[in-house]
């Protein structure tokens, strides 16, 4: 499975912080630890997350005071409570502050892993519903066909416009040549031609050329990403 939605998992415990991460990994997330409150709430500035696992007895600063701050950051942003406090005041408090779910420990690897699924299908259905995508400065209006980076108006053709919004709808996921052909060219086959490069070529001259910071790449030999900073 091909697929790079990043999480981070704030833990305290760092046998289970790990073996979650490797899990995590193993189905194809990035992830990312956070052993304590301050090196959670610097890596939550630094990266985009697809969804937070919050452990509530933190060093340094605790989980609901990190739920309460990621969710003034950001409004959208999955984040599920991991943690050995099963009191129902506990979780009043957890869900007042922003959380979406609460899992208590001990937990089953099989349900966390079930729920962080379906907060990500989720998030994906909502991103396709949206009228507007935005990836970083860049803006675009599913309504009006329009494109904007850093309040610039940008001209795009159909087929240029199209390709963007498939890359951008599946920020950070690699979209293969194939696919694209499919979604953007309404064809099953490789054509044998570099139409795809071509019109990858044209956006960036558009889109990323006039600006410092870069957000369409490329992963040789499995296709094309958008994302505000490559892959590792």
């Amino acid at each position: 499975m091909e697929n790079t939605y990043r999480i981070l998992i704030a833990e305290d415990e760092p046998k289970l912080g790990q073996v979650i991460q490797e899990e995590l990994s193993r189905q194809g997330y990035q992830a990312d630890v956070a052993y304590d409150g301050l090196v959670a709430e610097k890596l939550f500035a630094q990266h985009t997350y697809a969804i937070v696992l919050l452990d509530i007895n933190l060093p340094y600063k605790n989980g609901l005071a990190l739920c309460k701050e990621f969710r003034q950051q950001n409004s959208k942003v999955p984040i599920i409570m991991l943690t050995a406090l099963g009191e129902i005041q506990d979780k009043v408090d957890a869900f007042n502050l922003g959380a979406d779910d609460y899992i208590v420990k001990p937990f089953h690897f099989d349900e966390l892993f079930a729920r962080i699924k379906v907060f990500l299908k989720r998030a994906e259905n909502s991103a396709q519903l949206t009228d507007k995508i935005a990836l970083a400065d860049l803006e675009i209006d599913l309504n009006k066909k329009m494109v904007t980076r850093a309040g610039k108006n940008i001209n795009l053709t159909a087929k240029e416009f199209a390709l963007l919004v498939l890359l951008s709808r599946n920020k950070g996921k690699v979209i293969s040549k194939t696919e694209i052909m499919e979604k953007v060219w309404d064809l099953s086959f490789d054509t044998g031609t570099n139409t795809i490069e071509v019109y990858i070529s044209f956006l960036r001259n558009k889109i990323d050329k006039p600006f410092e910071s870069k957000l369409i790449h490329t992963k040789p030999g499995f296709g094309y990403y958008v994302r505000e900073a490559p892959l590792s």
